[in-house]
């Protein structure tokens, strides 16, 4: 395994192992790696020959400035588990590499970027965006695999790619969640003890969110209510939202009658910690909720999604049957559309 700093080297890289005939996987992350990362890796290395993760903690990304200084940096960490995990290569930039003194150039989204996380992080995903295209010109991968957790982020992402016709290949990757249900996450280390044990009720505001449209509940203001009623419990907890929308297209939906994504963000401690489920309802065939089509994305993701809508993938410590209900993958992840790009 080698580390590479500079983009044009990193080209220059891609650029040889190309001329072989080797395809390219990109895992973009900002570091503090952890399960959800390596299964990440996992994927890359089972669709691609040579496997690169990129390191680096995009200043552009964060809308608040002692949120970027607090990230966690564990290069040293990270670069041990890329290694155990078969990574051929760490693309780990400067930010002066990545924004030269000059640099003024952005890649924006639209629609996709307006609700949830958008709303209340202005720029942010402009910082993504832009991020993602420098990535995708440095490695040149044939693909790059995202974790669904940053759904919006996914789906993000996967529009860019097709409407400036990158040529890359998109793969999203299940939640890999802790035996507790709660996603794994590199701001999870940020928590203390008691902002840990309070952080349980993200997965459980899902899981009451999911039971009711399991059995029956449509209405798109009672399924929230309900997971903001778990959050709501918690008195070191403070929602940010929760929304129901549609998983191709993000917009409100007026029935959950079809498949439906709940985003919630919750604050925790001064850690922001999101999350999603797709609501399933029992007679649904896979159509999406707002156009009554199976979505755009992985075979079967109806199907494994409910055999795994109360526990998602697990990471360590999940118990043999959890995990055989999580295991389910849905390979391509949102319809339509960052472990990437861990936010």
């Amino acid at each position: 395994m080698q580390t590479i700093g500079e983009p044009r080297t990193m080209q220059a890289w891609a650029d040889a192992t190309r001329a072989r005939g080797e395809r390219i996987a990109l895992v973009p992350t900002m570091g503090a790696l952890h399960e959800g990362h390596v299964a990440l890796i996992a994927e890359a290395r089972r669709r691609a020959r040579r496997v690169v993760v990129s390191i680096f903690v995009n200043p552009i990304q964060f809308d608040r400035r002692d949120d970027f200084a607090r990230y966690p940096r564990t290069l040293e960490d990270d670069a041990a588990r890329c290694a155990a995990a078969g990574v051929d290569v760490i693309f780990a930039p400067s930010p002066g590499a990545m924004y030269p003194d000059g640099f003024q150039t952005a890649v924006e989204v639209s629609a996709l970027t307006e609700p949830l996380c958008g709303k209340v992080r202005p720029g942010h995903f402009r910082g993504v965006t832009t991020v993602v295209t420098k990535l995708f010109h440095a490695v040149r991968p044939h693909l790059a695999v995202f974790g669904e957790k940053d759904w919006q982020q996914l789906a993000v992402v996967r529009r860019m790619t097709a409407d400036l016709d990158f040529g890359i290949e998109i793969v999203g990757v299940p939640t890999v969640r802790e035996a507790d249900g709660l996603a794994l996450s590199s701001r999870n280390r940020r928590l203390g003890p008691e902002d840990r044990e309070a952080a349980r009720c993200v997965p459980r505001a899902l899981d009451a969110a999911a039971e009711m449209a399991a059995t029956g509940e449509t209405r798109p203001a009672m399924i929230v209510a309900r997971a903001r009623m778990e959050i709501a419990a918690e008195p070191r907890a403070q929602l940010e939202y929760a929304e129901l929308r549609d998983p191709e297209t993000l917009e409100e939906v007026e029935e959950a009658t079809a498949p439906a994504l709940l985003g919630v963000a919750v604050w925790v401690g001064g850690v922001r910690l999101i999350d999603n489920r797709l609501l399933v309802p029992v007679e649904c065939e896979g159509r999406s909720a707002r156009s009554g089509r199976a979505p755009d994305g992985p075979p079967g993701a109806v199907e494994a999604e409910r055999g795994s809508a109360r526990f998602g993938r697990r990471g360590p410590g999940a118990s043999e049957e959890a995990e055989r209900g999580g295991a389910a993958r849905a390979p391509d992840g949102p319809p339509g559309s960052l472990g990437g790009q861990d936010r």
